[in-house]
This record gives C-alpha cells, structure tokens and sequence, in this order.
C-alpha cells in the first residue's frame, strides 16, 4: 500500500498526504534556497524524522525494560552543506525527565536511539550527533 500521495502546489510548496490515516503536511522551501519558509522545508522533516524515530524506538525500549521515559524532549538541529546543497549533521539533543536511571537503562535507551530505522537508513556520511541530558 502507498504511503503518502503528495502534490506541488506551485510557489516551492508541496502537499502530502498520509494514505491510512488522511492527515496532512505541507512543506516549503526554506528562505536560503528561494522559499518562503512558511512551513517545515523537506530537509526540516529528515532531521524531525530523525528525531521522531529515536523517540519511538526510545519508546518501544523503555515499555519493554519498564523504564519510564514519558515527557522527554529533544531540540534537533539540522546542519547544512553545499556543493553539493544537502544536510551533513543533525544534532539532536535529549532532555530525559528526572528519574534516576541506572546506567543499564541509560545504555538501552540510547542504543534504541542509535539504532532507530531512520538512524540506520540514512547515508553513513551524515554526521549524527547526539546528547543525552539526565
């Protein structure tokens, strides 16, 4: 089954659509490649995906371990390179809730991250960086 159907809308904006669930997402340009910015830019959602991916698996680790992650943050940075234009780093910063994880928690939770799909399915030369806060 497909996975999104997605249409150009003219102006350097697409709409995609998610199949299963009929949800939404526009993107646009960003500012520095002659868009307007008005929404996430395709590069925005590798790096969100990235993220988002980490978290998931983070989440699938800690129900499994019984180790309770719930309201953790992450502030992701996409990095940007030219010749040619495509992103080289991603940094995503973890915020973990206070909870006196063990160093074995803290050993399965950042493994899941580092080894999420999108982690695993992204060219080797993008730079990940990532910072756990406890």
């Amino acid at each position: 089954m497909e996975t999104t159907h997605t249409t150009y809308l003219g102006d350097l904006r697409t709409e995609a659509k998610h199949v299963k669930s009929g949800e939404i997402l526009i993107t646009d340009a960003p500012p520095d490649n002659q868009g307007k910015g008005e929404s996430f830019s395709p590069t925005d959602l590798l790096a969100t995906s990235l993220g988002s991916c980490m978290l998931t698996i983070m989440g699938i680790a800690a129900r499994t371990h019984n180790i309770n992650m719930d309201g953790t943050k992450i502030k992701v940075t996409k990095v940007m390179a030219a010749n040619p234009r495509r992103v080289s780093e991603v940094h995503v910063i973890f915020d973990m809730p206070e909870n006196n994880y063990t160093d074995k928690e803290k050993a399965i939770l950042e493994n899941a991250a580092r080894t999420c799909p999108v982690a695993l399915s992204v060219h080797p030369d993008l730079k990940q960086v990532l910072v756990f806060n406890y």
